[in-house]
């Protein structure tokens, strides 16, 4: 109750004084006019930073399995090494492949010896049927012998060519370059033929790095990449950069690369994903980094100090200078933070000032004594307030 009742009482000595306080505002406003600084709303074309947290993510990985089952005989390589594209990985127990083989041989050879006897017996049956020795019939059975057996060397031929594939596929071979993880097998483990994942490969250059974005947000950079098609630009105006967890910057500019297809329905944010060279190996999945996109203008923004803001039950409010050298409370509409300022969307005109100092028990009506002052004189710009990134959190938190 008197949480609320303090409310109350702070929103009408805003808005007109309270109890005793408005003897003291008639005195003052016959007497002395409160001192204050204040400027003029700037209207500009203004440049919007928008900062995301984002993370490294892999813009390719894929499980290593053998094509064949069998235990894991040799190793060619250590967890975390890069690798190249056909490059020898592991080595599958091959015994039993090999004996496939051998098997796969001798049935192929068999089945050959008896297609050639068929052929011959072929060859003699049609010499005893010009001269009436035998039956068509025995001839007719006789080609069907032949084109069995010629469908059982190709049988063969198929099972043997099976066996020598499996023999082969023994070596384990990188699908891709990349970089293994660490969770690759050791020697001696079982592999189950297109289930153990015997390692897995990431591209480590270029990289992803995802981040969410609202839907104003990603309409706005996609009317920026709309508009500079239009123009016949490959690429937009804005740029997108990197900050490290250290507070370094990433050398490399990134480019948008892909966009989920739904939004969020907890978040309501869409997520994306920019792609950055990483020559060095700099970025590793999993990493948390800060993503700007700079290079954005609000065409003929209206903007004010975050300095002359007030908010009260809710609202955002600022004071004014009038002409007449007193003071109004206007409720304002806020968009986006550009640096020291706030884009102004409703409530204000291009021409008014705004009170950034001397805003104290400042209420309606007030006599002034302005002092007009400029961006330079009160180190206001649009520039982002300094900033380190918070790896623990994943979030940025000011110096």
């Amino acid at each position: 109750m008197k949480k609320f009742l303090a409310t109350i009482c702070a929103a009408a000595l805003l808005m007109s004084g309270c109890g005793g306080e408005e003897a003291a505002s008639d005195d003052m406003s016959g007497g002395m006019p409160t001192r204050v600084k204040a400027i003029k709303v700037l209207s500009t074309d203004a440049p919007l930073t928008l900062s995301y947290s984002g993370q490294v993510v892999d813009r390719d990985e894929v499980q290593v399995q053998s094509k064949v089952s069998g235990n894991v005989v040799e190793k060619y390589v250590k967890g975390g090494q890069d690798v190249v594209e056909g490059q020898m990985l592991f080595k599958i127990d091959d015994r039993q492949y090999e004996s496939a083989v051998l098997q796969a041989k001798a049935n192929l050879a068999k089945s050959m010896t008896t297609l050639a006897k068929e052929r011959v017996d072929l060859q003699r049956d049609e010499e005893l049927l010009r001269s009436n020795a035998i039956s068509e019939q025995t001839l007719t059975n006789q080609r069907a012998a032949v084109e069995s057996q010629e469908s059982e060397v190709a049988a063969q031929q198929a099972l043997l060519k099976k066996a020598e594939d499996d023999l082969a596929d023994t070596i384990v071979y990188a699908p891709m370059s990349g970089r293994l993880g660490i969770d690759d097998v050791p020697v001696g483990t079982f592999s189950t033929a297109g289930n153990t994942a015997l390692a897995t490969i990431g591209l480590v250059d270029p990289v992803y790095v995802q981040f969410a974005v609202s839907e104003q947000e990603y309409l706005r950079l996609s009317r920026e990449e709309r508009e500079a098609k239009e123009r016949g630009q490959a690429q937009p105006d804005f740029k997108i950069s990197l900050t490290l967890a250290d507070g370094s910057s990433y050398p490399y500019q990134g480019q948008f690369a892909e966009v989920d297809r739904t939004l969020a329905n907890e978040t309501g944010t869409l997520t994306v994903r920019t792609v950055f060279n990483n020559p060095e190996g700099l970025l590793v999945p999993g990493m948390y980094t800060r993503v700007e996109i700079t290079g954005i203008k609000i065409p003929n923004a209206m903007l004010i100090p975050e300095r002359a803001l007030q908010q009260l039950l809710g609202e955002t409010m600022v004071i004014v200078a009038q002409s007449d050298n007193t003071s109004a409370i206007r409720k304002v509409t806020l968009g986006e933070k550009i640096g020291s300022y706030y884009v102004v969307k409703s409530g204000l005109k291009a021409d008014d000032w705004v009170i950034v100092e001397g805003l104290t028990n400042l209420r309606d009506g007030m006599p002034l004594e302005v002092t007009q002052v400029t961006a330079n004189d009160m180190d206001f710009s649009f520039n982002p307030s300094d900033k380190v990134f918070d790896v623990e959190h994943n979030a940025t938190a000011a110096k």
